[in-house]
């Protein structure tokens, strides 16, 4: 069955006008940046049928007379084929918010012809730069792709209870495109044993957005410089027998988070694979890293003290042994400085960047970063 990109018109593929949100004339038409260039990559690799669905207020109406809609559209839609861009078909819904009909967006009403069950719906996308088009993604039971800033966006998803079809919120086509492409490299995972019950959840293609709760303060400050350094988005909740001690929640962590990362590279075609160095006041730590598939871990850091916070320091190559080993990777670690805080926050920065440069995808490489053949 055929997949479907059901792209939005106004603010997603050209800005909106900002004074009226009205596209009534020619020299109100500004496409959005990278638009023909990430679309036109999808169009040549991917076998989607286009379609464009928006939503036009009182179109026809004095205030807003047809005649000075069609020009742009028409320029709109010439623009895109001429790129290799061409829309199967133009859904417009010309009624008023308060009309309240079911061909508006997020109704599926004008969209009837794909909801038969001749169409992969779970796996196509409908893109676009607000709420109710990702309420139109979840009313059709496809994913959305929500175009908005990633910092105000994710939050707006959450707070409207769309995040689970939601599959990114960006405002860059390019990324659009990576994912489309590539697909989004997510992974949530659970492990539970008599010690400890943790979830993670890991968007490798993130903007940094961390929420950790382990029940170690330092811990999780730890993780949260992860998170944040390395672009990646990360949930971590833990619950572990700390009235034991930390071993358990601390080396157990490690191995989910490691196994996540392991398991949202996939076949790591187009990766960078390798990552490299950060000076943090007195200290100076380096952390070289190969996601090449042979974990082993090189660790030279010493530490005077027993306890940074509430984390015992014998735990820090512990952890980073553990999710070596369960990434599959191969990872050196060197820290100096007088400082002992300074030093391991200066260590979880510098492999926080090292995984950055690692896990970076080309999505039009989709070579393996290797001679054997398979990482």
């Amino acid at each position: 069955m055929k997949r479907v990109l059901f792209i939005d018109r106004d603010g997603t593929l050209v800005v909106e006008p900002p004074v009226d949100y009205q596209l009534d004339s020619l020299e109100k038409l500004e496409f959005r940046p990278r638009v023909f260039q990430s679309l036109a990559y999808v169009a040549a690799r991917l076998d989607f049928e286009w379609v464009m669905v928006t939503n036009q207020d009182g179109m026809g109406t004095p205030s807003f007379p047809a005649e000075t809609f069609w020009p742009a559209q028409h320029k709109i839609i010439q623009a895109l084929a001429n790129e290799g861009i061409r829309f199967d078909e133009v859904c417009i819904d010309t009624s008023l918010p308060e009309e309240q009909r079911p061909t508006r967006k997020p109704g599926t009403a004008m969209l009837t012809r794909y909801t038969t069950g001749d169409y992969d719906l779970a796996h196509s996308y409908v893109i676009g730069d607000r709420l109710t088009d990702v309420q139109l993604a979840a009313n059709l039971g496809c994913r959305a792709i929500y175009f908005a800033p990633a910092a105000t966006g994710v939050a707006e998803v959450e707070a409207a209870g769309l995040a689970s079809v939601c599959e990114a919120v960006t405002d860059d086509w390019w990324q659009v495109a990576q994912i489309l492409c590539g697909g989004t490299r997510r992974v949530s995972l659970s492990r539970r044993t008599a010690e400890t019950d943790i979830q993670v959840s890991l968007n490798l293609d993130g903007t940094g957005c961390t929420q950790i709760h382990t029940g170690l303060g330092f811990f999780d400050h730890m993780l949260d410089q992860l998170g944040r350094h390395s672009g990646v988005d990360l949930r971590v909740d833990v619950a572990g027998d700390l009235q034991v001690d930390e071993h358990h929640t601390i080396e157990d962590t490690a191995l989910v988070l490691g196994e996540a990362f392991a398991r949202a590279l996939g076949d790591k075609r187009g990766i960078a694979r390798y990552g490299f160095s950060l000076p943090m006041d007195d200290a100076l730590c380096r952390v070289a890293l190969d996601f090449g598939g042979r974990p082993w871990l090189v660790w030279k850091a010493r530490f005077r003290r027993e306890k940074i916070g509430d984390m015992p320091t014998e735990m820090f190559l512990h952890f980073f042994k553990s999710f070596s080993d369960a990434a599959r990777m191969n990872l050196h670690i060197e820290a100096v400085g007088a400082n002992e805080h300074h030093k391991i926050e200066g260590i979880f920065k510098a492999f926080a960047r090292a995984l950055k440069m690692a896990v970076k995808r080309d999505v039009t490489d989709s070579t393996l970063p290797s001679t054997k053949g398979s990482l």
